[in-house]
């Protein structure tokens, strides 16, 4: 008994001085963890694979549908054309970039992609060159600079035919496919018309932000469109909140401790059922809901990350919020002087009373207005009143309502705001010497 005793003794003071040693590099054992799960972080936001790999799981999205038509069009050796519609920021290009990295890993000697844009090759000349271009460096030919409009589309052609004798699906993706359909739409209609053989193996996949953009198409060239058209549609609020949850929330078997990933993803949790949350949502999504715009928030919200507790607070979101909404005008603001800021509260009553053109005598009635009905002492000499007219046409917080009257005294000209009612509201709220 007296052995086991010391035993016990023995190892309960090892225990206790080895508790002690684990207490005292607790918080230097967190920042390391931190940092990894800031990679971490970071990495899935840089990976548009990523990001988007949820539309994979099901099988109604426009994913699904655009890799299933692309291919049956790559196995089947048939020809097929398909508008993708929708607002700038949903998605289009992204998922275009998912089907065709997939098709090529599943096909990888029997698919050639062909990339314009309506902004650079909307020209018809200019296109069918830069088509003839990525076919001779997709193939490995040699490209005549030399050649005319004619040459290059009956070069494209006849690729075209071998491409299909040799099981080989060429697509082409033409990005801002409503400028293609102005003018006289000889590339569409060439391009189309030469699917119509049955040796050629093509798929045309258009990408547009009008929705309209088919009713754009001549008969001739209408009349040889599949008219198969996919829509996308702007996230929702419940949609943004699981992509963050999505790109936020860390994985249990990866390679952070157990007990960490669980702490974390509970508090996590937590922030998106804060009402706060819910409100910092509204106001990032109210000037910009698309994708791009939410990444660059969350990155920015990892970067506010606490490195010593390795968690993320309401406060990381809030704190990304106002350095994305910060603005110079802001900035401006909170520069300018008491009269100043009369100045520029006369003209916010004036666009209120919808009166459409006013200029400096109309802004000192208005400004003698509200001293007379606040009774306030912040009286000013006209001249000096000028000067802060001047100063700030300077810095741009007005302007000249145009450009007629060059001439014309400058208190005679008509001027504008150009600072909402909004951002004048918040600046009166944060300038603590404002009467």
């Amino acid at each position: 008994l007296s052995y086991e005793f010391l035993f016990l003794v023995f190892h309960r003071g090892l225990l206790q001085s080895w508790l002690r040693h684990c207490q005292q590099l607790t918080p230097m054992a967190a920042a390391p963890v931190a940092s990894q799960a800031q990679a971490v972080l970071r990495g899935r936001l840089c990976d548009p694979a990523f990001v988007h790999s949820r539309l994979r799981s099901s099988p109604d999205t426009n994913y699904s549908k655009l890799k299933y038509l692309v291919s049956s069009s790559v196995s089947e050796a048939c020809n097929n054309s398909v508008l993708l519609l929708g607002p700038r920021g949903c998605g289009k290009g992204a998922v275009l970039d998912m089907v065709l990295e997939d098709l090529k890993e599943e096909h990888p000697d029997a698919i050639s992609v062909i990339r314009l844009n309506g902004m650079l090759h909307s020209d018809d000349n200019c296109a069918t060159k830069e088509i003839a271009r990525q076919l001779c460096l997709e193939h490995q030919l040699s490209f005549s600079k030399m050649a005319s409009s004619d040459d290059n589309t009956e070069f494209m052609i006849d690729m075209l035919r071998e491409c299909g004798l040799a099981h080989k699906t060429v697509i082409f993706v033409l990005e801002e496919f409503d400028l293609f359909a102005q003018g006289k739409q000889r590339l569409l209609y060439s391009l189309l018309d030469a699917m119509q053989s049955l040796t050629s193996q093509a798929v045309v996949i258009g990408l547009s932000c009008r929705l309209d953009a088919d009713q754009l198409l001549e008969k001739r060239v209408r009349s040889r469109f599949s008219h198969r058209k996919l829509l996308f549609v702007p996230s929702s609020l419940d949609d943004i909140q699981r992509l963050m949850e999505h790109l936020l929330m860390l994985d249990k078997d990866s390679s952070l401790p157990t007990n960490y990933v669980t702490e974390y993803n509970s508090r996590l949790t937590s922030i998106f059922s804060n009402k706060k949350f819910k409100g910092v949502l509204d106001s990032l999504t109210d000037t910009d809901a698309t994708t791009s715009n939410i990444l660059r928030f969350l990155f920015r919200v990892v970067s506010y990350m606490d490195m010593e507790s390795g968690f993320l607070s309401m406060e990381c979101f809030t704190d990304a919020l106002s350095s994305m909404q910060r603005q110079p005008k802001m900035d401006s603001l909170q520069d300018l002087s008491i009269l100043e800021l009369y100045i520029l509260v006369c003209m916010n009553r004036l666009e209120d009373k919808e009166q459409k053109s006013y200029n400096f005598n109309t802004i000192m009635k208005e400004y003698k207005s509200i001293q007379d009905a606040y009774k306030t002492s912040d009286k000013y000499a006209t001249t000096v009143c000028f000067r802060a007219f001047e100063h700030l046409l300077d810095r741009e917080l007005i302007t000249f309502a145009d450009t007629k009257g060059r001439n014309v005294a400058l208190e005679y000209r008509p001027v504008k705001l150009l600072i909402s009612s909004r951002e004048l509201a918040q600046s009166l709220k944060l300038n603590t010497t404002c009467p």
